[in-house]
């Protein structure tokens, strides 16, 4: 089958996206670019996750509607995303109609298979994950490892829950035998030991009285509202039409990835293929799971102060800059570091020096020689097979490693050739071997910086070949 359904993560719209975010966007982004250069149907989801506490407690203290703030928030993401070029099909939010008559539904093939039950129950809740923690999860201080400095709320009361217990073996099984495959391997395996360590079965319902009449409402019980992960997982489903546009779902459904970071890797690896099983439903094909950003070494922080706002590295430099000191600079399969200074760095280095001043040095030399390249050009060309494999396996640096030295094997072999010096065939050979390479590179590079790579093509595919501003200024 010629589809490929890919997802990234569903964001919390409480503020406005910072630079993990677009770190996440970006990642997804490439895959899509990289899949439609493989000439699949691809159909790439995100969307607002819009009904948890946190919103309700972030709207409330704004003293704004909930719908009006998540409104304005999530138009935050979707410009973020627009000026990083990453392209959305579809956009589905928490608070969409269909959303919830789509969750309402998978609720009701959970609990056709005896699936889910009505307890009391007391824990420690973690406001910020959206969900409850045993103690023994906790760290020293007794506070979540991706909230330290905020003290989780105990919390008593009756609530739905889902036999997750009831799914230990399947999921055993599911992620050893890699039907659904983690990457990288590492996830893979602290999957499997967190599951040995047993499943309990998980409260999927708040009363109405906590979550403040906002979210979906469970079938059959207007007291309670479910729980938002079960809700927001099913984003990936409501947005491709399960429950109300049956073609469309049938087409694209099971996801092929799902890109997500390391902190909700429990909720995807266990919890959704749990939940899909038990709604006999299909199963997603591959998560990929990425790590995190720090800011200049530190975790990010409202408190610290330290929150990027990846908008303004776009207006001061470019898009593409910042899609290539993600993809190039962050190991992605690891935590990686954001700084002003680095960013700086990589920049002139890579972009001024490097890709920009190959182009700059050719195309003046084809101008003042009145070259043209007249052979035809596909803008379809291939990745180059071993950039491929890496993009394959998420790896997006060792990816541009190889294009980047392709760029150097260039550079060095116009300053041996010293074209400058040719005159008539032989220089006209040695323009249309650089002009050649460079418009390869172009296309390689249309996955990570898809700006670039059409100003490069439309630049060196022209009647006439001639200077153009500088890709990328140096930053002095």
């Amino acid at each position: 089958m010629n589809k490929y359904y890919l997802t990234s993560a569903i964001p919390y719209v409480n503020a406005a996206p910072h630079i993990g975010h677009a770190q996440e966007f970006v990642y997804a982004d490439v895959i899509r670019r990289f899949q439609k250069i493989q000439k699949k149907d691809v159909y790439y989801l995100c969307g607002a996750d819009e009904n948890g506490l946190k919103i309700i407690r972030a709207a409330e203290e704004k003293g704004i509607d909930p719908l009006k703030f998540t409104d304005s928030n999530g138009r935050k993401f979707l410009d973020l995303a627009e000026k990083l070029q990453v392209e959305f099909n579809v956009w589905q939010r928490g608070s969409n109609p269909k959303h919830h008559l789509s969750s309402q539904l998978l609720w009701k093939k959970c609990a056709a298979n005896g699936d889910i039950y009505k307890k009391n129950y007391s824990g420690l809740y973690c406001i910020g994950c959206e969900t409850f923690y045993a103690s023994e999860e906790l760290d020293e201080n007794g506070e979540c490892f991706e909230h330290p400095g905020r003290k989780l709320e105990k919390v008593t009361e009756e609530n739905y829950f889902f036999r997750l217990s009831k799914y230990q073996d399947f999921l055993t099984e599911l992620i050893t035998s890699d039907k659904l495959k983690i990457t990288p391997d590492f996830r893979k395996k602290e999957t499997l030991s967190f599951i040995k360590q047993g499943l309990d079965d998980f409260s999927i319902s708040r009363s109405r009285a906590r979550a403040k009449n906002w979210g979906v409402e469970v079938p059959g019980d207007p007291k309670q509202i479910i729980y938002v992960w079960f809700d927001a997982l099913n984003i990936y489903q409501s947005g491709i039409g399960f429950g109300y546009d049956e073609k469309t779902y049938n087409k694209y459904w099971p996801a092929n990835l799902h890109v997500i970071g390391k902190g909700i890797l429990r909720f995807h690896a266990v919890y959704w293929p749990a939940i899909l099983k038990s709604a006999g439903l299909s199963l997603p094909g591959a998560l990929f799971i990425h790590g995190y950003l720090t800011v200049e070494g530190q975790k990010m922080s409202k408190t610290v102060g330290n929150v990027v706002d990846p908008m303004e590295i776009i207006k001061n430099y470019s898009s593409d800059s910042v899609r290539y000191y993600l993809l190039r600079e962050i190991p992605s399969y690891n935590d990686g570091d954001y700084s002003e200074r680095r960013f700086k760095e990589v920049y002139n280095a890579d972009l001024a020096n490097g890709l920009g001043n190959l182009i700059a040095r050719v195309a003046k030399l084809c101008e003042k020689n009145k070259f043209a390249f007249k052979a035809k050009v596909s803008k379809d060309a291939g990745i180059y097979p071993e950039a491929a494999g890496f993009i394959l396996e998420y790896r997006f640096n060792e990816a541009l490693r190889i294009i980047w030295e392709k760029i150097s094997e260039i550079d060095k072999h116009i300053n041996q050739e010293t074209p400058w010096k040719l005159q008539g065939n032989a220089l006209d050979q040695a323009l249309k071997y650089y002009v050649k390479e460079i418009i390869t590179i172009a296309c390689n590079l249309q996955p990570f910086l898809p700006q670039t790579s059409e100003k490069i093509l439309e630049q060196f595919t022209a009647a006439a070949i001639t200077s153009e501003k500088s890709l990328f200024p140096r930053i002095t």
